[in-house]
């Protein structure tokens, strides 16, 4: 439990640095400075942070570092950053923020938000959502906010948000900074591998920041586990399991091998886990003739896995949680010492 209360005192400090999708320089110079106290060789590279130690190749993590936000589109227009981001180009329906975007349309009302500079992260101003709706023509969630009509196009706008700790959670605006807060740790406990902080996983581009990396440093054998967290509608079906495993999502079959290993470690952990592919795949089947199949999901390990044509294999390990993509994403601290516990397993620290 103390090592996890380590990881959730770093989690309180970068969850409070924002990081929009597309605007993610000022949140890579925080992470540089919490890795390199810790003994790591970070190096930059367009979309992508990498942190190594003296054996590199030895165990490799990517997270992805970007959160929702909005983006200054015009005078006093917000759109939903990531498909701005995105420019729709790369978003193929098969990810699940663009199916939760009608669900969620409604869930940012009176949300406290904060504006800065993309490159230094210097502070812009601050005030909140006052209505959002879908524009069907714009294909996007429009937002008006009230004390932000300052701002000129292209300034990113956070939500503003603070970790939440109580006696068997922690929630807040969780994806992907909880995940990407454990690979920091890890090199606090001497790993000596790799760990890649990716930005723009939610346009959908960060595979490509990961792969253009492969290409010109990878191995012969490329083999990443990704993580993250994953959704789920309520508390009971998030706790059923501690930590989420995947054969495969909507673009390519996982490393078998890989994923074996992960299952084989968590029961050696006593660690409970399930297969979101198999979870999905057992809801479809129940579905009634006019229901909407739920999407496999469009992780940053399918789409490099599906691009690199071999080049890149890998699985993913994720932390079940609720209220995906919004401010109170909530993670069980069961999950979170779960998920440390096979994550030093993996690193071997």
């Amino acid at each position: 439990m103390y090592q996890l209360s380590e990881v959730l005192d770093l989690l309180k400090i970068l969850i409070r640095e924002p990081s929009v999708v597309g605007a993610e320089h000022s949140f890579f110079r925080v992470l540089q400075r919490e890795l390199e106290e810790r003994g790591a060789h970070v190096t930059w590279y367009e979309g992508l942070l990498v942190a190594q130690g003296s054996d590199p190749y030895s165990t490799m993590f990517s997270a992805h570092i970007d959160r929702h936000g909005l983006i200054c589109t015009g005078p006093d227009e917000f759109q939903y950053a990531a498909f701005v981001a995105g420019n729709r180009s790369d978003l193929l329906g098969n990810s699940v923020s663009e199916q939760l975007i009608s669900k969620i349309v409604d869930r940012f009302d009176a949300t406290p938000v904060m504006a800065y500079e993309p490159w230094s992260g210097a502070y812009r101003g601050s005030g909140k959502i006052a209505s959002s709706y879908v524009c069907e023509r714009r294909n996007n969630l429009i937002f008006t906010l009230e004390g932000m009509q300052h701002l000129v196009a292209g300034t990113p706008v956070a939500f503003a948000d603070k970790l939440k700790i109580t006696d068997n959670s922690v929630s807040g605006q969780l994806d992907n900074v909880l995940t990407a807060a454990y690979l920091v740790h890890l090199f606090s406990l001497g790993f000596q591998g790799t760990a890649f902080f990716t930005a723009q996983e939610e346009a959908g581009k960060s595979w490509r920041y990961l792969l253009e990396w492969f290409r010109r440093f990878g191995s012969s054998t490329n083999r990443l586990v990704v993580v993250d967290t994953s959704p789920y509608s309520d508390r009971g079906e998030a706790d059923r399991q501690q930590l989420v495993l995947r054969h495969k999502d909507a673009n390519a079959d996982f490393d078998p091998q890989l994923t074996n290993t992960l299952a084989d470690l968590c029961q050696a952990s006593g660690l409970s886990y399930s297969y979101k592919d198999e979870y999905i795949e057992q809801k479809n089947a129940l579905l009634t003739p006019g229901q909407q199949p739920q999407s496999l999901g469009s992780t940053e390990m399918g789409r490099i896995i599906a691009a690199s044509k071999g080049v890149v294999t890998g699985t993913t390990l994720q932390i079940p949680t609720t209220g995906y993509h919004t401010m109170e994403e909530t993670a069980s601290l069961k999950s979170c010492e779960a998920f440390l516990t096979l994550l030093k397993r993996l690193a071997g620290v």
